[in-house]
């Protein structure tokens, strides 16, 4: 029926890009639509902003390239991809249900299909050996692990230090949950198969660089609004962190796509 293998990864992709374009402007103009407390409300409309304004255009000009048999592209949108599995598996497990809890629904298992359909019939192989010999993949892993190791220590110790106090954490149990079972060991092995030039370093390497740009943004944007709305009491002291991932992921992208040589079509 399809022709090109990944054809329905584009078509769900450009559902996604749709959808979540409806979900985020009407978490951005609504104001009746999140139940939560009016500090979740806030960060959800930081996120709504982000994603709507970031996420969803570079979503949808990596998958106009990717079509176009660009890797640097297909890359992107794998990545970008997995940043609206994580991101609406918020929504969906951790927002008080609201109207558009069925669009949540749709936003989540889309993505993962299509994320799922695309990994499956990436080239892995044949990216990987385009990168060039020059790829600077210690420093990259040097920055994933910058990432991934203190995430994981400090929310490993938030959660023993609830265990065993016996109270409940400040921080939302679902941002443990995503976050200690996909986000930190995914960053840690893209960060030693980066380091040991294999080849799914390089696609993990690249989806988790644009994953650590896309949502430092999120949580950078969401920290700066929770502060001037007088909504977090102060400064979260993890911002230089969040600004730390966000232009490093931005930067790392850069660096490890920009060694990735184009197909030639001659």
């Amino acid at each position: 029926m399809f022709s090109d293998p990944l054809k329905p990864a584009y078509w769900l992709t450009i559902f996604i890009a749709g959808i979540a374009t409806v979900a985020c402007a009407g978490g951005i103009f609504s104001k009746d639509l999140y139940r939560d407390s009016e500090f979740i409300k806030t960060a959800w409309f930081g996120n709504d902003i982000v994603t709507l304004s970031i996420a969803i255009p570079l979503l949808l000009v990596a998958l106009a390239f990717a079509r176009k048999g660009s890797q640097r592209a297909q890359l992107v949108w794998m990545g970008l991809l997995g940043y609206m599995v994580y991101n609406y598996a918020f929504y969906l497990f951790g927002a008080a249900f609201n109207a558009f809890f069925l669009l949540y629904i749709l936003l989540f298992s889309m993505s993962v299909y299509a994320l799922a359909i695309g990994l499956f019939n990436l080239d892995v192989a044949g990216i990987s050996q385009r990168f060039s010999s020059k790829t600077p993949v210690k420093a990259l892993g040097i920055y994933l692990l910058l990432v991934s190791l203190p995430l994981g220590i400090f929310e490993l110790s938030q959660c023993m230090r609830s265990i065993i106090s016996g109270e409940t954490p400040q921080i939302p149990s679902l941002i443990f949950a995503l976050d200690l079972s996909v986000v930190v060991p995914t960053t840690a092995l893209a960060a030693i198969l980066l380091w040991r030039h294999q080849a799914w370093g390089y696609i993990l390497g690249a989806m988790m660089l644009i994953k650590a740009f896309t949502y430092g943004m999120v949580l950078s944007f969401s920290t700066a609004l929770l502060a001037g709305f007088r909504l977090s009491g102060t400064w979260d002291p993890l911002m230089p962190f969040y600004v730390f991932v966000a232009l490093g992921g931005l930067a790392g992208s850069y660096v490890l796509l920009s060694h990735l040589k184009p197909v030639s079509h001659t």
